[in-house]
């Protein structure tokens, strides 16, 4: 099989009207609606640094586009249009087709169009480019977190952390607690339908993938402010704190990363429009914590107890793990 027999036979699948020119030229053509802001992220993934080089191709296909879309959750954009640079070490049909069928199939569930991309002889590296549409001047972003700010967190947080833990050989997790953790590495859920419900309601936000700490931080620092988090807040998977070490759970939960939740920040009076939004969206959300004046964040164990939480790493950093 050819670069260009994979293109024709696996990529040229889809149609969008809103696809002026698509897969096969030197570019792609796009027309987004009017009265709406082009919104653009790209997220690169490296076989043995984000993924295990024996994950399946459609746990990988999954993950490739999935982290990409939470960014367009992140800023309460509609996910719309992907590019895809692949390195592969060879093109085997079985592998590519299995690969496709389910990149093709989260694409579908999302509305994103494949437009265009790349392929190369590499060992396992994928990057991908998104466009989305956000409403005209609207848009969540990192620097709007004020003082007095709720801080709120999607699903749950750790589970990926712990599985990579476990996977590492650096913890041991029962059967079933360790399945309902590996799902949530390998299939993470990207909360687009809640990244627009609350883009009238918040005003900061990003998606979890470096450690809460870690991200959180990036909003504090855009912002100009500082935080106050509750430990016993944070909503993970409950058998976590039972069957790791206090230090080790505590990690997983606050800089283990993978997590693809949204964590924002939103004023106190819009608590029961979060929640409503939050509700018929289908996505459970858990206040965490508040914003600050003071530019530090600053962990607790509760809301009753403000003995502090001192971590020595607060999140992943890809030059640090190579």
């Amino acid at each position: 099989m050819t670069e260009f027999d994979f293109i024709r036979r696996y990529l040229k699948q889809q149609n969008d009207a809103d696809v002026v020119l698509g897969i096969g030229d030197d570019a792609a053509i796009v027309r987004p609606r009017s009265g709406f802001d082009l919104c653009f992220s790209s997220d690169m993934l490296l076989k043995n640094v984000h993924f295990f080089a024996d994950v399946s191709p459609e746990d990988l296909a999954w993950k490739v586009l999935a982290v990409n879309i939470s960014d367009m959750a992140a800023m309460g954009a509609v996910p719309r249009w992907a590019l895809l640079s692949a390195g592969l070490p060879e093109l085997e049909a079985d592998w590519l087709q299995r690969f496709c069928d389910s990149l093709f199939a989260l694409a579908q569930r999302f509305g994103v169009t494949l437009i265009g991309g790349d392929t190369t002889r590499g060992d396992l590296v994928f990057n991908v480019t998104i466009a989305g549409e956000l409403p005209q001047g609207q848009g969540l972003q990192r620097h709007a977190a004020q003082a007095g700010d709720d801080i709120w967190v999607s699903g749950r947080i750790g589970l990926a952390a712990a599985a990579l833990q476990c996977r590492l050989k650096k913890c041991e997790l029962p059967p079933a607690v360790f399945a309902v953790c590996e799902q949530a590495l390998l299939r993470p859920f990207p909360r687009v339908a809640l990244g627009q419900a609350v883009l009238p309601f918040a005003r900061a936000a990003l998606d979890i993938s470096d450690g809460l700490a870690q991200d959180l931080g990036h909003i504090l620092q855009a912002s100009g402010v500082g935080a106050t988090v509750w430990l016993d807040a944070l909503p993970t998977l409950p058998e976590l704190k039972t069957l790791l070490p206090e230090a080790q759970w505590q990690a997983c939960v606050l800089a283990g990363g993978d997590d693809y939740e949204l964590v924002f920040t939103a004023p106190a009076e819009q608590r029961r429009a979060i929640l409503e939004v939050a509700q018929r969206s289908n996505t459970p959300v858990s206040r965490i914590g508040i914003i600050t004046e003071t530019g530090r964040l600053k962990i607790i164990r509760s809301a009753d107890d403000d003995s502090e939480i001192q971590l020595t790493n607060t999140g992943f950093d890809h030059f640090d793990s190579i």
